[in-house]
């Protein structure tokens, strides 16, 4: 079994890296073999309509622009499991999670009945970390991000999305103008709720790679 990890947030050591992390304890324990990648640290943009992917005879499922997301591109192709996550930026996810998405999707597509190129099964996970209360995702954000989900279709396996609510932005409140937000709040829902996002994205990634 081979099971990818991307992160799609520009912080490593911050809460979706820390669920991506503990998704990919969960996948090693599951006996996966597992490769970690922040796609901030690569170079690339999204699509540049080369149409290169569609020319005739050429292989599919493949992106042929060459930069550092194009092999990321056909190791997802390859394994068993996907997981990936994003933080939500305006009510969106980071803009490397769409230009991967991008580039993984126009490199399946047939431009001939708009079918799917890929015929292969690759599990989905995916993990989105926010601000937002419960309250407000649920509201606001739930069934968009359901639908963002759902273009995961296309790699042919189970998808999974899992939301986490309130999370802890910075350390220390005080050195920034954050008045909109209550940081005692947030420290509890830190403390008391994001141990359990952690074990579920264990549990996640353990699941999706069996």
């Amino acid at each position: 079994m081979k099971t990818i990890i991307l992160n799609a947030s520009p912080r490593k050591n911050w809460n979706t890296a820390k669920l991506l992390k503990s998704a990919t304890e969960g996948a090693l324990d599951a006996g996966s073999e597992v490769e970690y990648i922040d796609l901030y640290d690569l170079n690339f943009t999204g699509c540049r309509s080369c149409m290169l992917c569609k020319r005739k005879g050429v292989e599919r499922c493949h992106c042929y622009w060459k930069d550092d997301l194009s092999p990321i591109i056909d190791k997802v192709f390859s394994a068993n499991t996907l997981i990936i996550g994003t933080s939500i930026y305006l009510g969106r996810p980071t803009s490397q999670y769409f230009a991967f998405m991008e580039r993984l999707h126009f490199s399946a597509l047939s431009y001939d009945d708009y079918s799917n190129y890929f015929t292969g099964t690759v599990n989905v996970g995916m993990i989105v970390t926010m601000n937002a209360t419960k309250d407000f995702y649920d509201k606001l954000y739930k069934e968009e991000f359901e639908e963002y989900a759902k273009e995961f279709d296309m790699l042919n396996g189970e998808v999974v999305l899992y939301p986490c609510h309130n999370t802890l932005q910075v350390a220390d409140y005080s050195k920034f103008d954050m008045r909109s937000f209550d940081e005692n709040t947030k420290k509890i829902s830190h403390e008391e709720i994001f141990p359990k996002d952690l074990e579920n994205a264990y549990m996640l990634g353990k699941r999706l790679s069996l």
